[in-house]
């Protein structure tokens, strides 16, 4: 890898001196901020953990948050294995194990949002919030072939195109991140096109397989959800998200203006929404109260209802 594409690559991760975990033989780059209840952030495929720095600043005089670099992003090390949301929720797991963080809240956006609900599935969490998340609808043959197009696009900042830069710049200044509150991080972003397009090909060969449909596995969620979606998101329309949202069992709906990263493009509406989620997910009686989770999970936190955005 090229000197700069290390140094645009790192642009987008968490802070310089945060720490590193070796998980599964891959070095995770990871930042914990604050104390109190945890909220790990999960961000999208060709982001990094520094999407959430302005969330975690706000947040951390409250909660501890706990920001992760993906396998190959930010300041994390590379994976043998193809990116996909699976492998990241098995990382996932592990790390949490590592750092000690017992029943997160999980913000997960995209790729992270779909880790985030297989990781709900298989270990107690006291809460999700999907941002604009993926596994939410059928891999039908349109799916499929939606996917194609994007994996010949990236095949293309792969192998250096030209023309890809422009275009890559086009995607995200006007489709992925068009609110003016993301700018600087959309130009971040952008710089690491190139780099960033191996795994963004990879990922999008994932998204085409049938595992990648988890609609079933949320459904079967017993845990708060909280769907913080975009409203102009073109790339995981909430039309199509929509009837697997209303199979969930605790799940609530907000809207915001922007095109995939609700906490990037309008982050002071974001906050004030996540904090009130987060309230209503405290137990009523101070303690936590475990029910059996989804899908044969080991038990979930329940919460309360007081969150009052529902998504019918």
């Amino acid at each position: 890898m090229a000197g700069t594409d290390v140094e645009v690559l790192a642009a987008l991760g968490v802070p310089e001196q945060s720490q590193q975990f070796i998980v599964d033989v891959v070095p995770l780059a990871v930042a914990r901020e604050g104390k109190g209840q945890p909220v790990v952030c999960l961000h999208a495929i060709g982001h990094g953990g520094g999407d959430f720095a302005g969330l975690s600043a706000a947040l951390r005089a409250d909660f501890e948050v706990i920001r992760v670099d993906w396998p190959g992003h930010g300041r994390s090390g590379s994976d043998s294995h193809a990116p996909d949301a699976q492998r990241y929720a098995e990382l996932l797991g592990r790390l949490l194990d590592q750092l000690g963080i017992v029943s997160p809240i999980v913000i997960g956006n995209s790729i992270g949002g779909a880790a985030a609900i297989i990781l709900a599935s298989r270990r107690p969490v006291r809460a999700l919030v999907l941002c604009d998340a993926g596994g939410l609808v059928a891999v039908s043959p349109l799916v499929r072939g939606f996917c194609a197009v994007f994996q010949r696009f990236f095949a293309a900042g792969e192998r250096g195109a030209r023309w890809f830069a422009r275009a890559y710049a086009f995607y995200y200044r006007w489709i992925v991140l068009p609110a003016p509150a993301a700018a600087a991080r959309r130009a971040q972003i952008i710089a690491a096109g190139y780099a960033c397009a191996p795994l963004l090909r990879r990922a999008w060969a994932s998204f085409a397989r049938p595992q990648a449909d988890l609609r079933d596995l949320a459904a079967a969620l017993d845990v708060p959800v909280w769907c913080a979606w975009a409203r102009s998101d073109r790339v995981i329309p909430l039309l199509l998200c929509r009837p697997a949202i209303r199979r969930m069992k605790h799940a609530t709906l907000s809207r915001f203006s922007g095109g995939h990263s609700a906490f990037l493009e309008q982050p002071e509406a974001f906050l004030r929404e996540f904090r009130a989620f987060a309230a209503s997910c405290q137990p009523a009686n101070g303690s936590d109260q475990v029910l059996p989770g989804g899908n044969g999970a080991e038990p979930t936190l329940a919460a309360t209802s007081g969150f009052s955005r529902s998504m019918r």
